[in-house]
């Protein structure tokens, strides 16, 4: 019997998380799946002036106002090719934000066994924004703080 408790599945010892998925220049990102409202397409932007250059604009989602934060700005990484990017739509309070990333991946379910702490070979950029990494088979899979994300001076 498989019980479901806040995003945590128990099976006998192993607790799995399930996450999801992006990438952003070819590294493998996640946040968990209970932030993510939806993933959708590029959307107009009306520019925001005066802002940081990783707030890309805001989009007006089915009436909703929703700040688009450009991680590959944010992370200090260059920018060519944001014309082909989707978002990940993440509420934080009362405010909806879209996460701009290069490529959805599936929701990745991963167990606690292969979480482990920062390492020190990851970016200084990025590094203060990440929990954590999970070891998976073929890739490092970066587990991104959004509190910290989304509480940058905007």
């Amino acid at each position: 019997m498989e019980i479901v408790e806040n995003n945590e599945e128990i099976k006998g010892k192993q607790i799995s998380k399930q996450l999801c998925g992006f990438k952003i220049k070819g590294d493998y990102y996640a946040v968990s799946v209970l932030d993510v409202q939806e993933v959708i397409k590029p959307h107009s932007l009306t520019p925001v002036p005066l802002s940081p250059d990783y707030v890309k604009g805001l989009i007006n989602l089915r009436g909703q106002i929703v700040t688009s934060i450009s991680l590959r700005r944010l992370f200090k990484m260059d920018d060519a090719t944001e014309a082909d990017h989707m978002n990940i739509i993440v509420r934080s309070g009362d405010s909806l934000y879209a996460l701009m990333v290069d490529e959805i991946l599936d929701v990745i379910d991963v167990e606690e066994q292969t979480y482990e702490n920062i390492p020190d070979t990851i970016n200084e950029e990025i590094k203060k924004y990440i929990n954590g990494v999970h070891k998976l088979e073929n890739h490092l899979l970066i587990l991104l703080d959004l509190e910290k994300v989304l509480t940058v001076d905007i």
